[in-house]
């Protein structure tokens, strides 16, 4: 997965673009920041009736780039639903040289881009496309294509996502025949890349690899052919397509994946157990890799789009800890409960009473949460979107190393596995931040505006689609989405397991803490239960500063609302502000700053007028 062009986890929106705006961006070490100055009216850097040389250079960049891009990212979670590629991308190291090379040459032209001569949207639209160019090019500079998995995803296990896709066309079915037809050649490339990462001590952590091979057993240990998730597709097919050409695609697809498939995920399986498993590295910190300092603080960079130090981030995170415990007291005191956090901690983690008999119980709780939520949208919110989303369970075969749940456009999957570490506390907020308002309507809206840069309509930068959703949790008690104290509780947990990742992610990575001593961390100071912790910190542990995304992110929304707040007083209206920012899509925070900036100018030139 690449770090900023996600899964998912998806798409950026720019619906009533600032256009009437005017962003000034200097590029200073490479970075792009607007202006403090922000300049509102016609007087404003106008847009542009004629392009310029400005405007057709960046769009002469970026169309080049983009086209030739595609070619170069595999399918995953988060690809585009209505295609598949016909072909694995290349991924051997001449072809990451090559990648390097294009990423830093973009970077140069981009640095010679006079911004400021462009219109206010395209000044966004650089903004956004340079922070995807630099993210690409650190990712090569570092080598990151010698981890292709970590404790969240894998390439293994992006394929398998693929197989569960519904297919329509009989073209779609031809081009999923050539993609897994092109498996044994993928994955030797992927397993030539991780062995050179093994002879520099760039791997995975092993301490966070125990098990990590169910998701490949778990394609060799099916019990048929029929059976195994990359027949998925052919069980039900379109009736659009002929039965004799289904026939013969079944054909197809049973004889590639027992002469290609299974042996490909074969030799997998030898070279993970055999080779990395047991060479893997010792530490868990990202300091200890090759270059690890500057890999890490890269990491920060790309997941946050701020200039923080590790140091920084540690004591913001504590600070952040110790304000949502006196949180935590508070509801304590009104539950009248005899006792402090530990033993608090200890009841909600062991009290029947609070999770799930059965799967469907759990689903069917976070589908009734979710259609609360659309009772009161309209009130919160002025852009909605189209696209609805399903509620699915993930499937079994990652299940036990996934996450508590993942939205995104069109789904909202719930981990059902283990239903005593699935607390229903806590099921409101995981569920306003994983659907709606959360990522299944951020991007979905973003998804949905095609008036964007091809290369905008599926970007995602964590810090601001992370920062909306955990923002959209806490929201949640301005809607009353919380009916009881303990889910309020559970809602200031999961604010607290965020805060706890600034302290945890930095202290494992910059100040060396043990596995043992980051779960203890967050056992310490939230009702996450043990299972959610382990697999959690297993991901932060093989994912270096993408857990800092969340809280800095939804920190900047708040920073930015209670300004405006303040500065508009009874004019403010919280209902345009959620519209303001939605429509931004997934942006740098500096261009968010830059928006409030113009919405709280805004709002006073219309309070003058009346």
């Amino acid at each position: 997965m690449q770090p900023v062009l996600k899964k998912t986890m998806m798409a950026t929106v720019l619906a009533n673009l600032l256009l009437s705006s005017a962003f000034i961006y200097s590029l200073e070490a490479g970075a792009v920041t607007p202006d403090k100055s922000l300049r509102t009216g016609s007087s404003a850097n106008a847009t542009q009736s004629k392009k310029n040389k400005a405007t057709t250079d960046f769009e002469a960049i970026y169309t080049k780039e983009w086209e030739w891009r595609q070619h170069q990212m595999a399918d995953d979670e988060d690809s585009p639903q209505d295609k598949v590629i016909p072909k694995l991308p290349v991924v051997n190291k001449a072809m990451q040289d090559k990648r390097m090379a294009v990423w830093q040459k973009t970077l140069n032209q981009l640095d010679a881009i006079k911004v400021a001569e462009l219109s206010a949207e395209d000044q966004v639209n650089f903004a956004v496309y340079r922070n995807q160019i630099e993210a690409l090019f650190l990712a090569q500079k570092f080598k990151l294509y010698e981890r292709p998995f970590n404790g969240d995803t894998s390439f293994w296990g992006n394929l398998a996502d693929v197989a569960r896709r519904d297919l329509r066309s009989e073209k779609d079915y031809q081009n999923y025949l050539g993609q897994i037809a092109d498996i044994p050649r993928y994955f030797g490339e992927q397993i030539e890349n991780m062995r050179a990462g093994l002879k520099r001590d760039f791997s995975m952590p092993k301490v966070s690899l125990k098990g990590r091979d169910a998701s490949v057993l778990s394609v060799l240990e099916a019990k048929t052919l029929e059976d195994n998730v990359y027949f998925t597709p052919f069980k039900k097919m379109p009736s659009s397509i002929a039965p004799e050409k289904q026939n013969a695609m079944k054909l197809e697809a049973r004889k590639i994946i027992q002469e290609k498939v299974l042996p490909s995920y074969t030799n997998l399986l030898k070279f993970l157990r055999e080779e990395y498993f047991p060479h893997a590295q010792k530490s868990t910190a990202a300091y200890d890799l090759p270059d690890g300092r500057a890999f890490y603080q890269s990491q920060i960079k790309i997941y946050t789009t701020l200039d923080l130090t590790p140091e920084e981030i540690h004591q913001i995170g504590l600070d952040e800890v110790a304000g949502i415990r006196r949180e935590m007291d508070q509801i304590m005191a009104e539950l009248k409960f005899q006792g402090g956090l530990p033993e608090f901690l200890k009841y909600l983690r062991t009290s029947p009473e609070f999770y799930a008999k059965t799967p469907q119980d759990l689903l069917n709780r976070a589908a009734w949460i979710s259609k609360m939520f659309d009772a009161k949208a309209s009130k919160y919110f002025g852009l909605l979107p189209r696209q609805r989303f399903a509620i699915i369970p993930v499937p079994d075969d990652i299940a036990p190393f996934y996450t508590s749940g993942r939205g995104g456009p069109g789904v909202y999957l719930v981990n059902t596995y283990d239903l005593p570490s699935r607390a229903l506390y806590s099921l409101p907020a995981l569920t306003l931040h994983e659907s709606a308002p959360g990522h299944a309507m951020q991007m979905s809206l973003s998804a949905e505006n095609k008036n964007l840069p091809v290369f905008r309509q599926n970007s995602y930068i964590s810090a601001y689609g992370e920062g909306w959703a955990l923002y959209a949790e806490r929201l949640g008690v301005e809607m009353g989405m919380y009916t009881t104290p303990y889910e309020r509780f559970g809602m200031l947990s999961y604010q607290m397991w965020r805060a706890c990742r600034l302290v945890v992610d930095t202290g494992i990575h910059a100040k060396r803490w043990t596995r043992e001593q980051a779960q203890q961390y967050f056992l310490d100071n939230t009702a996450l239960s043990a299972h959610e912790i382990e697999t959690e910190v297993d991901r932060y542990i093989t994912w270096p500063g993408q857990a800092d995304s969340y809280y800095l992110g939804s920190m900047s929304i708040w920073k930015n609302r209670r300004r405006a707040e303040a500065a508009l007083g009874e004019q403010f209206d919280l209902r345009a502000f959620h519209d303001a920012i939605l429509a931004l899509g997934s942006v740098p925070l500096s261009v968010l700053d830059a928006r409030v900036d113009q919405f709280i100018a805004d709002g006073k030139t219309k309070a003058s007028k009346k």
